[in-house]
């Protein structure tokens, strides 16, 4: 595994419906990447097919099945360039939809992760939530994934991180009115793990709902590294040292500053968490 190494989130705007142009708008970016010397780069949810759309009849006929036409595009792409990727598209599996993300590299398909929090919202009205979280060993790391609201629920980035992540990948279609959840969420995930995260967000308009933008790599003490705007699309770098996320204890001064992240929680505190049914204020 790399200890350090390059790695960016790509802002872009898809297109509802429109594949073939989306998918070759993600190679460029890719290109781009590579060029540039990125050993991963991380792009929006939903960016091959978009996202708005209303109905699982209307959502269908742009999705795919896991290995497909588009996994096997990009797995081309990664073999030519030497890089890892990870991307968001519809999930065709049977007649069930999945919102789902692949881990792509040089070697081929890595693996994929299924949403698994979904938000009444766009296509997730529509597809079926996903029962896994796996973290990828990859040369370049111990990566999971998350989609978009999967970041709200915390339990999931503290999973990830105690089966090893030290980088998490997270594509998202934030729209205007979750604008907090890049100034708050991506920050307090990753120094809470001490992971990497990186959020790779679209700009632009799908139907009514306009993105709000804002990707961004944050490093394990919670401090961006690179960020995009609101508004522009374009391709975000940054050096990581992995070693940085594997460092879970904290000497801040010797005999009387110590932090364990991992060792110093309580367990047996949190059986709640595993509750199915809580009660909810009305």
């Amino acid at each position: 595994m790399l200890a350090s190494m390059r790695v960016g989130v790509a802002q872009i705007e898809p297109r509802l419906g429109e594949k073939e142009r989306n998918l070759e708008l993600l190679l460029v970016r890719l290109d781009e990447a590579a060029r540039d010397g990125a050993d991963l780069v991380v792009f929006p949810e939903c960016s091959v097919s978009g996202y708005v759309f209303e109905s699982a009849d209307e959502a269908l006929p742009f999705a795919e099945e896991i290995p497909g036409p588009a996994t096997e595009t990009v797995a081309d792409a990664c073999r030519r360039l030497g890089v890892h990727c990870v991307f968001g598209l519809l999930e065709r599996a049977g007649d069930a939809l999945h919102n789902a993300a692949q881990l792509v590299g040089p070697d081929g398909l890595v693996g994929s992760y299924r949403k698994s929090h979904l938000p009444f919202l766009g296509v997730d009205r529509f597809v079926v939530a996903g029962d896994e979280a796996p973290v990828f060993d990859t040369p370049l790391g111990r990566i999971g994934i998350e989609i978009c609201y999967d970041l709200r629920f915390p339990e999931l980035t503290r999973s990830l991180a105690l089966h090893g992540a030290e980088l998490v990948a997270h594509p998202t279609n934030w729209p205007l009115a979750a604008r907090s959840n890049a100034d708050m969420y991506t920050r307090a995930r990753a120094a809470e793990n001490r992971i990497y995260l990186l959020t790779a967000n679209r700009v632009g308009r799908e139907r009514w709902a306009e993105f709000c933008g804002w990707s961004q790599v944050c490093d394990p003490t919670g401090e961006r590294l690179a960020e995009a705007d609101g508004v522009e699309q374009g391709l975000f770098l940054a050096d990581v040292d992995l070693e940085l996320a594997r460092q879970k204890e904290l000497v801040l001064n010797p005999g009387h500053y110590e932090l364990s992240l991992f060792s110093d929680r309580r367990p047996d505190l949190y059986g709640a968490l595993l509750e199915e049914h809580i009660a909810i204020p009305t």
